[in-house]
């Protein structure tokens, strides 16, 4: 039986018997040119009126390829599911402990304080309490001693107020803000990065179903 080994679309559609009527946009012809693309050659046998045969890559050696495809695929999956978790918390980080802090007794003393202590007032402000993170730990112990330790809350405003640290942004939690940036875009990039190889792999599985139905076992 004579072979013909081929790496190129236009190859291929000479060995296809012209009353067939086979363009570019038939789908074999589109998962062979993707084939090609990648590095891929196939051996085939040419049929009087009918598609040559597919002789290599074997039907078993495809479904080995597929079968592999397909497990880094859904480990790209579970990754994009665990960085999409990471991205939402990011994103929604403000919002959601906006309404948690409703719930912290907290929060509520600071209020008080707020509306009845003049003094208290000026040094919330002049720091920017992040009092609306009261329910998440990290910024949780120094909610509380601002509302507690009127000695601690004094050192904290004069520190905010001198330090060079805070001279062009006079904001006590101003790392928060800039930590759950730099974590959504963080995550966005792996997301996308993610999205992008799983595209590619969806259309190289195509390819291989479609030579998988067209193979010699």
């Amino acid at each position: 039986m004579p072979r013909e080994i081929i790496s190129k679309i236009d190859d291929f559609l000479k060995s296809v018997p012209p009353e067939l009527k086979v363009t570019p946009e038939h789908p074999r012809a589109k998962a062979l040119k993707h084939y090609f693309e990648s590095g891929g050659v196939v051996s085939l046998a040419p049929q009087e009126k009918n598609w040559p045969k597919l002789l290599y890559p074997p039907k078993a050696k495809l479904q080995e390829q597929l079968t592999e495809l397909e497990r880094v695929k859904k480990q790209y999956e579970i990754r994009l599911s665990d960085w999409g978790k990471q991205h939402h918390a990011a994103k929604t980080y403000h919002l959601r402990h906006s309404v948690l802090k409703l719930k912290e007794p907290l929060y509520w003393k600071h209020l008080v304080k707020l509306a009845a202590d003049k003094e208290y007032r000026v040094d919330a402000e002049s720091v920017k309490l992040p009092a609306h993170l009261v329910s998440d730990p990290k910024w949780r112990a120094m909610v509380q001693m601002f509302v507690e330790d009127p000695e601690y809350r004094r050192q904290l405003a004069d520190t905010v107020q001198t330090s060079v640290v805070y001279k062009n942004n006079k904001q006590v939690a101003k790392f928060a803000t800039e930590l759950q940036d730099f974590r959504e875009k963080q995550t966005g990039r792996q997301i996308e990065d993610l999205k992008e190889k799983l595209a590619v792999i969806q259309k190289q599985e195509h390819v291989y179903k479609e030579l998988i139905q067209w193979a010699s076992a």
